[in-house]
């Protein structure tokens, strides 16, 4: 079948896209080499279809589909789309992804070349030939004619007809297509083929594959959950369709494997669906009023969220009262500051669920299976000894300073979270400046300690700017008596000096492992502070009040703002590189896309910002391209993800 006519099958809906495919992510570079390779008239492999009956197709989009029998492209999709986006000018009605990889593409006459378009080279210059525009029905004709009107081209108008009719000529060269069919093909099935064949790209997942048998009966379940994550994301909780489905699964049946919903008719999943978002909601106001985490950066333990609401929906969607709710925090809290899920997250989760399952002391047993993995559930003064803001204990430390006394030092008003306004939002605070401790030596990991950091509003961490404690600490106390010992701060002055500073945060690692201990063994035994109320929804707070409740470093906004504008993936922030299936942390990140920037196709990439050779040393023996600074990490995804050489 030729091109064109692949075209318009997709146009037609007699060929579209299975809804276990990912999105599209091929670069500019891929994109030139496919045009170059059919304009040179090399093979460019052959394309796999799933013949399936058009009522049971998992097809992805919302576009109608033709009726009797529909192919579903299984390998190709990269091809196929870019073909469509350059010669229909449009991406395909199924496509997901970025199309500035396909849009803009030119052919120079005379070196026939392909280039993205640069105005420097290419304003005014008639040998830029626009491949979009030249590929329209019509677009040979005044091609043509607009050539013939510049008398300095003539010489070489033969050759460059001979050329542009073999561009012209790529929408009529046949592809190859084998064809899988027959009744007996299952979804499992066609996804296994499916993955032997892409086994050099991005592979399914088990939560690709439950999604797909979903959607072939109900193709607008993918649109139902992303809607229910954007909602979360807008009050600054990003989560996944995987974990979101993690959470469905469990609620309807009980069970962590994905392949538990195999039997689930369509009503009973879209009422999972219901029943997962109220526990979610639920659960997020809980950790939100009670613990004060209020944002994804703070949000830890999200894999503890699928126990959670199954146990909320076996309750009826609400607990009986503040006691139950403290009871099950305790057990969050723990099972995030020990990395319970970090490991084999499926295995962890089917031996939870099934200790919850009978009702009568379900979170006795919870807490006990923590207790008997670790030995005890006490925090000791080094459990604080962490590093970044990717700490598991990082967590901790900012809902201490939620819900306990802790004060502002610039105001010496609570920072608890119903005082918190738009102009009072908390931001990081280096109790002894970086700048200080990196000139007198002191490393990455001693610089960005746990027990450095303290919780301030902006106003007030401006004004401290890079002053060393021993100063600002004395007109602290003056002003505010009692502020500093509220934020956990030594009171022996002479931990305040610099020479002083590793000794000042084994002083404020007592005193946090002190505070938790009390605040933890006060959620599991009581007497409670916590109120039986309907907490304030989190999901009404916007995105621009979430954003800012901790600082993130200047760099870190300029990327996420650089990504955006181009439509890249967004990294995971302060993420934790672990050894392989175990929750042991090697080092932490400032960002990391572990699946690659363009996903199945390129290698894990993290960033650090300030001089690890730990972090160097443990990114390499896991096989991450590790970037030190922006400008390099900028370069490399211009070059290899983007793939644009072409001149700006």
């Amino acid at each position: 079948m030729d091109i064109a006519t692949i075209l318009s099958q997709i146009d037609l809906g007699s060929i579209a896209l299975p809804a276990f495919q990912r999105g599209y992510v091929w670069n500019r570079d891929q994109v030139r080499g496919l045009m170059r390779s059919l304009y040179r008239r090399h093979p460019i492999g052959s394309l796999l279809v799933w013949v399936t009956e058009t009522e049971q197709a998992p097809a992805r989009g919302d576009g109608p589909l033709s009726p009797g029998y529909v192919k579903l492209i299984l390998d190709g999709q990269q091809r196929i789309t870019s073909l469509y986006g350059i010669i229909k000018g449009k991406p395909p009605r199924f496509f997901e992804g970025n199309a500035q990889a396909f849009t803009g593409l030119y052919f120079h006459l005379d070196e026939e070349r392909f280039e993205f378009y640069g105005p420097v080279k290419m304003k005014d210059n008639p040998l830029w030939i626009n491949v979009t525009e030249l590929l329209q029905p019509d677009g040979m004709g005044k091609t043509i004619q607009r050539l013939y009107s510049i008398p300095e081209l003539q010489p070489k108008m033969q050759s460059y007809l001979t050329r542009l009719q073999a561009l012209d000529g790529i929408k009529h060269i046949d592809l190859h297509i084998q064809e899988l069919a027959g009744a007996d093909k299952t979804v499992d099935e066609v996804a296994e083929i499916f993955n032997n064949v892409n086994s050099g790209g991005t592979q399914l997942s088990k939560g690709d594959l439950a999604l797909a048998k979903i959607c072939a009966e109900w193709p607008d379940a993918r649109d139902a959950m992303k809607m229910r994550l954007a909602s979360w994301e807008k009050a600054g909780f990003s989560f996944t369709l995987e974990w979101f489905l993690r959470n469905i699964t469990t609620v309807l049946t009980g069970a962590a494997l994905f392949s538990a919903l195999k039997d689930i008719k369509t009503a009973e999943f879209q009422d999972g669906l219901k029943q997962a978002e109220a526990a979610i909601n639920y659960l997020l106001n809980m950790v939100s009023g009670r613990l004060g985490i209020d944002h994804d950066r703070v949000l830890g333990g999200r894999s503890a969220f699928p126990v959670m609401s199954r146990y909320v929906v076996q309750r009826g969607g609400k607990l009986k009262d503040a006691r139950e709710q403290d009871r099950l925090l305790y057990w969050y809290i723990h099972s995030f500051l020990w990395g319970r899920f970090a490991g084999s997250t499926e295995t962890v989760l089917s031996q939870d669920l099934r200790l919850i399952e009978q009702h009568d002391g379900a979170l006795d047993r919870l807490v006990d299976q923590i207790r008997r993995s670790r030995g005890d559930l006490h925090i000791r003064p080094e459990d604080f000894s962490g590093w970044s803001l990717g700490a598991r204990f990082y967590p901790m430390l900012y809902l201490m300073t939620r819900i306990g006394q802790a004060q502002d030092w610039g105001s010496g008003l609570p920072l608890s979270a119903n005082m918190l306004g738009k102009l009072n939002k908390l931001q990081v605070h280096h109790i002894f400046p970086k700048a200080l401790l990196y000139k007198h030596d002191y490393k990455m990991a001693e610089v960005n300690a746990l027990a450095n950091y303290c919780f301030l509003t902006q106003a007030t961490n401006l004004n401290i700017s890079d002053q060393p404690p021993e100063v600002y600490f004395e007109e602290i106390g003056r002003r505010y008596p009692g502020a500093l010992e509220s934020q956990w701060i030594p009171m022996d002055r002479t931990l305040w000096r610099l020479e002083n500073y590793r000794d000042f945060l084994r002083a404020r690692q007592e005193l946090l492992a002190q505070a938790a201990n009390h605040f933890l063994d006060e959620l599991l035994n009581g007497p409670s502070k916590a109120q039986e109320t309907e907490y304030t929804s989190v999901l009404s707070t916007s995105t621009a009040e979430v954003s800012e409740a901790v600082t993130q470093k200047e760099e870190i906004r300029q990327l996420l703002a650089w990504l955006e504008e181009r439509q890249l993936p967004k990294p995971q922030l302060d993420f934790e590189l672990c050894e392989p299936d175990t929750p042991a942390v090697l080092t932490i990140v400032d960002a990391a896309w572990p699946r690659g920037i363009q996903e199945g196709y390129s290698k894990p990439v993290a960033l650090i910002l300030e001089e690890s050779e730990d972090a160097k040393v443990w990114a390499s023996l896991l096989d991450y391209r590790l970037f030190t600074n922006l400008p390099s990490l900028y370069r490399y995804i211009e070059k290899e993800i983007i793939g644009d050489k072409a001149e700006k």
